[in-house]
């Protein structure tokens, strides 16, 4: 089993992560908090978890062990799989989600893209007593206050691509992002994928 990664940062986008570890470069499916910790960095060490199955063999990565025992929890609860734990752990910070949790708040969790009333409610049932032993539990916010400046195209592109990776079908993506930013002009690519998460 593979506890970590550590390594060059050779490929970062809002879905995934490339890292170059003694001339092996290993492709990781990361959340926007794992690649809001990676910007702007040239090396990485990513805690992993291993999704093997008889098709395919896909890595996880994540930035904080605490993230990736959030995502082992959630991939418990039937119903829930890597991509849609994933998801989860996009729409919301770490802390966030396990305040969601914690509190029952089966409407939030019911905003993220893939979450039915029954599986938000097997969530709570199940996970609410685990996710107090991971001690990060906080209030939701309202959302990121980020306004680092960025060009729209490029905020644009990386968005819809990142999206269209987490399963979302192109033209929804397109219509809403582009709405996204006629609204927050400003806004940065993992500020956008989060509303577009609330909003598909």
């Amino acid at each position: 089993m593979i506890e970590y990664i550590r390594g060059i940062l050779d490929e970062l986008t809002p879905a995934q992560a490339t890292i170059e570890a003694h001339g092996v470069g290993y492709l990781l499916n990361i959340s926007l908090n794992t690649y809001t910790a990676l910007q702007g960095k040239s090396e990485a060490r990513l805690f992993v978890y291993e999704s093997i199955r008889e098709d395919a063999w896909t890595l996880f990565g994540f930035a904080t062990k605490q993230e990736r025992e959030l995502f082992l929890m959630l991939i418990s609860v039937s119903g829930v799989g890597g991509n849609t734990a994933r998801t989860m752990l996009s729409s919301f910070t770490t802390a966030e989600l396990a305040g969601l949790i914690m509190d029952g708040n089966e409407r939030m969790l019911k905003t993220i893209k893939g979450l039915g009333a029954k599986t938000a409610q097997r969530i709570i049932v199940e996970l609410r007593d685990k996710v107090v032993s991971l001690g990060i539990a906080a209030s939701p916010t309202s959302g990121s206050n980020d306004t680092t400046p960025a060009l729209n195209s490029e905020v644009y592109n990386e968005a819809c691509e990142a999206l269209k990776m987490l399963g979302f079908p192109p033209a929804p993506v397109a219509k809403t992002v582009k709405a996204i930013l006629k609204d927050e002009p400003e806004a940065p690519v993992e500020k956008v994928i989060k509303l577009a998460l609330k909003m598909l």
